[in-house]
């Protein structure tokens, strides 16, 4: 059984920021990849951001230099700080953790609200 926790949103004002925790535990495995995506009312899921465990990381065009994707391998935790948030930003953020080992698969958490007011 593999759990994701996610932690870190709430409501902020614009200009602000948040850091969101997405901790992994259970039956892992080998993990390739850890990233953030959002979703929006009556949009679809997108990218925020990625990170492999040897450090790479991969923005959203439209986020690099406000956000930043982090990681601990040890902990099989993923960070993202998110600074100058803007209204629309607000979206439900999930954390997806993909594994090579045993087998290929991904995991998503369940989400946590970001809300950002004007």
């Amino acid at each position: 059984q593999v759990q994701l926790v996610e932690s870190g949103g709430g409501l902020v004002q614009a200009g602000g920021s948040l850091r969101l925790s997405c901790a992994a535990s259970g039956s892992i495995g080998r993990i390739n990849n850890m990233g953030w995506y959002r979703q929006a009312p009556g949009k679809q899921r997108e990218l925020v951001a990625g990170i492999t465990t040897d450090g790479r990381t991969r923005y959203a065009d439209s986020l690099k230099g406000r956000f930043t994707i982090s990681g601990d391998n040890a902990k099989s935790t993923v960070y993202l700080q998110m600074n100058s948030l803007e209204p629309e930003d607000t979206a439900v953020y999930y954390c997806r953790v993909d594994i090579y080992w045993p087998r290929r698969d991904t995991y998503w958490g369940q989400g946590t609200q970001v809300t950002v007011s004007s």
